[in-house]
């Protein structure tokens, strides 16, 4: 692999939001003040998304005391706490920047009928869960294990031909019992 590109799956999020532009949203970010760090939510309509890898982003517009506002959030940010969907809009078209121009109830979008609000997201990368760790550190216990398993398997293949001549020599008795009556 590449060295940009190792550095880059570093820095990407295990999973991220799955974003639709159309869909109103309520981004949480992590804001610092001085000392203090605070969750600032923003609400709006997704009006972009652009980019791919580590610098994807996504437009949030949304009208405050009657101007227009519109925020650009890096997706994989380590800023960017999370991301809820509040409303699944209909549209037909990848960037909605005709809703600049509108006001109202006309900057937003119609609603999908019957969709579900889903706060689904998009695993991009597995994550190591602290018991597989052990497993892997474990390997010597697995060969053993494995070997006395194969042990076993050998005894009881053993055993089963042990079996299979006595069944022989007990139907030989039954039948010399049967002559005698």
């Amino acid at each position: 692999m590449d060295i940009m590109k190792s550095i880059e799956h570093e820095q990407l999020k295990s999973k991220i939001p799955d974003l639709k532009v159309g869909n109103t949203v309520r981004v949480h970010v992590r804001i610092k003040e001085g000392n203090k760090e605070r969750i600032q939510v923003f609400e709006g309509i997704i009006i972009k998304k652009q980019g791919g890898g580590v610098n994807a982003t996504f437009t949030v517009r949304r009208i405050s005391y009657g101007v227009g506002v519109e925020k650009t959030f890096l997706v994989h940010s380590p800023l960017l706490e999370k991301v809820e969907v509040v409303r699944v809009g209909k549209v037909r078209r990848a960037k909605l920047y005709y809703l600049r121009d509108r006001v109202g109830k006309a900057a937003k979008t119609k609603e999908k009928i019957g969709a579900r609000v889903e706060n689904s997201e998009i695993t991009l990368k597995e994550e190591v869960v602290p018991g597989e760790t052990e497993v892997a550190e474990n390997a010597e216990t697995t060969t053993e294990i494995a070997q006395n398993v194969e042990e076993k398997k050998e005894e009881v293949k053993e055993e089963v031909v042990e079996n299979t001549t006595e069944p022989e020599t007990t139907s030989e008795v039954k039948g010399e019992e049967n002559k005698a009556e």
